[in-house]
């Protein structure tokens, strides 16, 4: 009979797969909604169908209303993960390929370790903020190298946007789920900010007959259904279970799935540059991601992290 707590990791690395999984195909989808739907439609619009869909499992759970500073911070939130990532990827994989979007945004993990970093006020050391700009910088020289080497074009200047955007959104959200829980955290960013997104969906529906086969509308559904919701609760479910440090190291897979995908779905091919690029990026992303959680645990007591694994988990329930 297995121990308790190696049954409580394996449960947490399902669920945190589980979420890897659902985000990986995101770009994918995104793809190929893009092709057809307006951009601003599908970026404004998947997040609608989410916030209507969080909004019956806040009702239904009968979650806590944020304070007002909370609700503030809540628009940090839907600012970065529900307005700019959505939005500048859905305008930028218009014309870059989805191979290409996977690598750039590679570098998110180490983006977020580094927003964390200055949003906590931690100090991890010079071994970080070398790791974290050796793979700025890698992720930077592959956008270049991929639009031909004549810098950066107005896709790869929207995918560096729409990771940092996503970097502040998650630290700032990381650090609110202590307060508000996991899933209820990006619930009700969504549900804020469906003002501003309903209003940008109907601006997108005038100005664009909305005209799509059924392709464009599962892939649609998908980044709305999944991408926007779903995803985040089996990711936020593995956290709250842990242990946190080796859930979060799937992040780091993501981008490999979706270079598979777009292989695989879309039939893009996969040059030797795009893996090479990619290995590049995940590998200082690993670094700096591994470097801030050493740092992290060394600095905190010991019983913090358990404080906040149980909360989340009390949380997500």
């Amino acid at each position: 009979m297995q121990p308790a707590s190696e049954h409580v990791s394996r449960r947490g690395l399902v669920w945190g797969g589980l979420g890897v999984l659902a985000f990986s195909f995101t770009v994918i989808f995104t793809r190929v909604a893009v092709v057809q739907l307006d951009p601003l439609f599908v970026g404004a619009g998947r997040a609608v169908v989410a916030a209507a869909i969080a909004g019956v499992a806040l009702a239904v759970t009968r979650s806590r209303m944020p304070s007002l500073k909370q609700a503030a911070r809540l628009a940090i939130v839907g600012g970065g993960a529900v307005l700019g990532f959505p939005l500048l990827t859905s305008f930028a994989l218009t014309s870059a390929p989805a191979s290409h979007g996977a690598v750039v945004i590679a570098v998110l993990p180490a983006a977020t370790a580094a927003a964390a970093v200055l949003r906590t006020r931690e100090r991890p050391g010079r071994g970080f903020c070398i790791a974290a700009v050796i793979g700025a910088v890698v992720a930077v020289a592959f956008a270049v190298g991929g639009s031909g080497g004549d810098g950066l074009h107005a896709t790869d200047l929207l995918l560096l946007g729409a990771v940092v955007a996503a970097a502040v959104g998650y630290a700032e959200g990381g650090v609110l789920s202590r307060e508000l829980g996991a899933w209820q955290t990006i619930s009700w960013a969504l549900v804020l900010s469906s003002p501003v997104m309903i209003g940008l969906t109907l601006f997108a529906a005038i100005r664009t007959p909305i005209n799509a086969d059924s392709a464009a509308w599962g892939s649609f559904a998908y980044l709305a259904v999944v991408s926007m919701f779903l995803g985040f609760v089996a990711w936020y479910r593995g956290l709250a279970i842990g242990p946190m440090a080796r859930v979060s190291q799937l992040q780091l897979a993501q981008p490999v799935l979706s270079l598979a995908w777009a292989a695989l779905v879309l039939g893009e091919p996969l040059t030797l540059g795009t893996v090479a690029g990619g290995l590049a990026v995940i590998a200082c992303a690993a670094v700096a991601v591994t470097i801030r959680q050493r740092s992290t645990g060394s600095a905190a007591p010991p019983s913090l992290d358990a404080t906040d694994a149980a909360a989340l988990t009390r949380s997500s329930r």
